[in-house]
């Protein structure tokens, strides 16, 4: 089930001057190393596929509880990571997740704030999309964790609709290293309270983003 949500203020607002979402992509950073990452994921056309927002809540339908669903997930198959915040909107997901243990030595948010979430027992399509090819301690990047996250959503979506081979993922997501406590506290009061300022939001079906 998605986490409850609290009230406060959005910090991050829309800005119309603000077209589209860029990645802020570091050069020659690794994307597998521990640290605490935020990622966008958009729904292609910035359909709103997932439920609706009413009275500032996010009402799940039926297919925005298998986003939930194959999100918390990910921990069953890709043990060095850790989840946090995670809202499901009409046409994306914001997600927090912690990487560890891979051995980095660089500095970050302190992990023992990451949200611990039960693995789920059941069988899932990500577990298709690991690597078995080494017999070491598998380091996965952010780009292969969102990867196999965006197919098993897709893969359950479409066999439930009967239309498989159906794109439902823009092709890029926005990504950022979080790089301190100050900033992973700010991007967890944009996440949980998300759903407030829908009618803002820069991926709105009504607003101009390009994104």
């Amino acid at each position: 089930m998605p986490r409850p949500y609290q009230t406060g203020d959005i910090i991050m607002k829309y800005n119309p001057q603000i077209h589209h979402r860029r990645s802020i992509r570091l050069p020659n950073y690794d994307y597998g190393q521990p640290g605490a990452y935020f990622v966008t994921i958009c729904v292609q056309g910035r359909a709103c596929l997932f439920g609706e927002i009413v009275d500032g809540k996010m009402q799940l339908n039926e297919v925005g509880r298998t986003v939930v669903k194959s999100w918390d997930e990910i921990p069953q198959h890709f043990t060095n990571v850790k989840l946090d915040e995670f809202v499901v909107m009409p046409n994306h997901v914001h997600g927090i997740l912690f990487i560890t243990n891979v051995g980095a030595t660089h500095a970050s948010p302190n992990q023992k704030q990451a949200i611990d979430v039960s693995r789920a027992r059941h069988a899932s399509p990500l577990r298709h999309n690991l690597t078995q090819r080494s017999k070491g301690p598998k380091r996965h990047s952010l780009g292969t964790i969102v990867g196999a996250f965006k197919s098993a959503v897709t893969k359950r979506i479409n066999e439930r609709r009967g239309m498989p081979g159906v794109r439902l993922w823009q092709r890029n997501y926005y990504e950022h290293v979080i790089g301190d406590d100050a900033d992973l506290q700010h991007l967890r009061e944009y996440v949980v309270n998300n759903p407030l300022k829908w009618e803002l939001d820069q991926l709105h079906p009504n607003n101009p983003s390009k994104w």
